[in-house]
């Protein structure tokens, strides 16, 4: 069985690598769009509950309904900061992950580059000894011929 080459073991680690981060950040943009909804979702229910506010005050609201109005729409609007900050969050994590999947991908490319050039340098020597062998080949026959 051939042993593998140093080289092709870092390129499967960086791959491998890669990948797993390529997942987390696919996780990490999934979870930031789910905060988007969620936050969608309490700006719509914030805005139906202020519209209610100004049915019910057009019609004529008693002192205790105009407060707890005003105190459900105060906790809305907390509820509301509190998910914005959840999106920031959120955004700054795919960033994070963005950059750590960048920097796999950085390492994995300069060793597939390493290893092309490797390879080429290996073919660029074999060329050189076969290009001898079939020279030293031929100056034989050329030599017995004689």
């Amino acid at each position: 069985m051939m042993q593998k080459s140093p080289i092709s073991t870092l390129i499967e680690i960086a791959e491998k690598d890669s990948d797993e981060s390529a997942k987390r950040l696919g996780k990490t943009i999934h979870a930031h769009e789910e905060t988007e909804k969620q936050l969608s979702l309490l700006l719509k229910y914030r805005d139906d509950y202020q519209q209610r506010f100004e049915e019910g005050g057009a019609k004529g609201l008693s002192t205790a309904q105009y407060m707890n109005f005003l105190s459900f729409i105060s906790k809305l609007d907390s509820a509301v900061d509190g998910q914005k900050q959840v999106v920031r969050d959120a955004e700054y994590k795919i960033v994070l992950a963005r950059n750590q999947w960048q920097e796999c991908e950085k390492k994995r490319l300069s060793y597939n580059t390493l290893n092309n050039r490797s390879q080429a340098s290996l073919q660029k020597k074999e060329a050189k000894l076969d290009q001898k062998n079939t020279d030293e080949h031929a100056a034989r026959s050329f030599f017995y011929k004689r």
